[in-house]
């Protein structure tokens, strides 16, 4: 190999290497607090007295009271532990397809709020709005496919619980090896994507990709220099594309309408993949979890985008 493209070579991967440590810290100073504050909720008993304040609510979307509690433990952790919840519940509360549809769409909009509602803050993004936008959101989606679903008498048949987690043993070691190793995935998910970024623009696909998805986001009022950030969060997520999606929110290149549009749009529907696979296990049905989520996104920011966004949104630091 020719000296000149080794010395080219070890000076991209030098330049890759800080780039990402510096999306990782800035993440890891988010993730990090909020991790902490979860736990802190969870050994304080929170998550009971919460799932009690939501009990009535699920009269709302037409799930047994007893749904509060799956419902209040995604909102304050994770999918996983929520699916833990729900599977120790399966035997008594027999639910159908429908309901299984309605509660896994309000769990996949309003899940781990506070790691996920720090790293929208950390963008520029205040806190009751994401609020309002994820609870909220949560709310209505789940009101609007029991009605269809209630009204069309689809869906009727038992849900079939399609893998259950083994319960968390609750210990703060167990607790702790498990953050350390997301963190980890997290740090590598980070270094894969900004090196396939860099392929990409060499390559001239994101200059086409921003192209494509033009049109798209011109629609929902948001604009191509949000493509990235768009692609990350819908794919990936909001914690694994965190760090980058901090990053272009602080980068000058989006406006403040453009970060708050995104974050909404991120907010009811990220993660398509993973984590509709995830909740596709519980025996939801892709109509409420895939297609009905992705319009009632696309639909809410076009809605939003008509409107001035005054102090919804606060300046990107």
């Amino acid at each position: 190999m020719p000296r000149n493209l080794t010395q080219t070579l070890a000076a991209q991967a030098r330049e890759l290497g800080a780039e990402s440590l510096s999306v990782y810290w800035t993440l890891l100073k988010v993730m990090v607090p909020a991790l902490l504050v979860v736990k802190a909720l969870e050994l304080a008993g929170v998550t009971g007295g919460l799932a009690w304040l939501l009990s009535p609510s699920m009269q709302l979307v037409g799930l047994p009271d007893a749904m509060g509690i799956v419902w209040a433990t995604v909102m304050l952790t994770n999918l996983y532990t929520a699916i833990a919840v729900y599977a120790s519940f399966a035997a008594q509360e027999a639910l159908t397809v429908a309901q299984v549809t309605v509660l896994a769409s309000m769990m996949l909009v309003s899940h781990a709020l506070p790691v996920e509602g720090a790293i929208a803050r950390a963008t520029g993004v205040r806190w009751h709005a994401t609020l309002l936008v994820r609870v909220g959101g949560a709310l209505v989606l789940g009101a609007l496919l029991n009605l269809l679903y209630t009204g069309l008498g689809v869906l009727q048949q038992p849900a079939v619980l399609r893998w259950q987690p083994a319960p968390p043993d609750g210990s703060l070691a167990t607790w702790a090896l498990d953050q350390l190793q997301l963190l980890g995935t997290i740090f590598v998910v980070i270094v894969a994507l900004m090196t396939l970024l860099r392929l990409l623009r060499a390559l001239g696909v994101e200059r086409l990709m921003h192209a494509l998805l033009a049109p798209v986001l011109r629609l929902i009022g948001i604009r191509r220099e949000a493509a990235n950030a768009t692609v990350i969060g819908i794919t990936l997520g909001i914690s694994f594309g965190g760090g980058l999606l901090i990053r272009e929110a602080r980068s000058g290149r989006l406006t403040r309408r453009d970060v708050f549009l995104v974050m909404t749009l991120l907010g009811l529907g990220h993660s398509v993949i993973e984590d509709t696979l995830l909740v596709l296990l519980l025996g939801a049905d892709l109509s409420g979890i895939l297609w009905a989520r992705l319009a009632f996104a696309l639909l809410v920011v076009t809605l939003i985008a008509r409107w001035p966004l005054r102090r919804a949104a606060a300046p990107a630091r």
